[in-house]
């Protein structure tokens, strides 16, 4: 059993990661678009 986790572990990282950068790439170009629809810098 201890491969089989070891195995799920490895695999789930990717995914977490790819919804976490999902995530965060979605608000900024949110955020993005926001800016530039009312004419300001995001910094």
């Amino acid at each position: 059993m201890t491969t089989f986790f070891l195995t799920v572990y490895v695999l789930m990282w990717p995914a977490i990661v790819a919804v976490v950068l999902y995530v965060i790439a979605h608000g900024f170009f949110k955020d993005w678009m926001q800016a530039r629809k009312d004419g300001v810098t995001l910094v």
